[in-house]
């Protein structure tokens, strides 16, 4: 089975001063979607914005650029439907973050988003196979999430791998630490969604 390749730049390593016209920029430059970080100081550290910013993003953009929303939050049920309301596509939660992923993969599913499910690197890539069937989009994190500029993890490629042997037909994304010369690995394990992090 072939894939299309996708790329998407993190808006965390844009001027964040100048947020709208930066994305309306890396879309004009070539980039398939745009990733969305949003953390709550709770589930990571760090601080970052949430469902007002999107919706002035998505008044910025347009309708056509792909939201993915990485949902770095203790909370996740609660954003659901604020985040669909300001133009979100996908709507990517921890597995770590809740105690019933189904539930909220139906809710995801029921505001008419896409559902992405990711992984921390200290959770095994079997918790999150009982879910593969009934999301869009696994994401293998490959830096501890809340914090830029880590190292890239090469040891999550085998969870990737894994990942692509058992489901084909699923979304890989891969986030954390990617770059020229580390992408060729992500795409080698079975990785075709790269968030781009310079």
């Amino acid at each position: 089975m072939s894939y299309s390749a996708k790329i998407g730049p993190s808006i965390l390593s844009s001027d964040l001063a100048c947020l709208g016209s930066e994305c309306v920029r890396m879309m004009e430059c070539g980039a398939d979607y745009l990733h969305l970080d949003v953390m709550d100081g709770h589930f990571v550290p760090n601080i970052t914005f949430g469902h007002p910013m999107v919706e002035c993003l998505r008044s910025c953009v347009g309708p056509d650029p792909f939201f993915d929303m990485h949902m770095m939050v203790s909370r996740p049920e609660q954003w659901v439907k604020p985040m669909a309301a300001a133009g979100a596509n996908q709507y990517t939660f921890h597995l770590e973050s809740t105690t019933n992923a189904g539930n909220l993969i139906k809710e995801i599913r029921e505001t008419g988003m896409k559902v992405g499910l990711a992984i921390k690197p200290g959770t095994t890539v079997e918790e999150l196979a009982p879910w593969a069937g009934q999301i869009d989009m696994a994401l293998v994190m490959t830096v501890e999430p809340g914090f830029g500029g880590q190292k890239f993890m090469e040891d999550m490629m085998p969870k990737v791998s894994w990942l692509r042997s058992q489901f084909p037909s699923l979304d890989i994304e891969v986030d954390g630490g990617v770059g020229p010369s580390t992408i060729h690995k992500c795409a080698e394990a079975g990785a075709h969604w790269t968030v781009d992090t310079p």
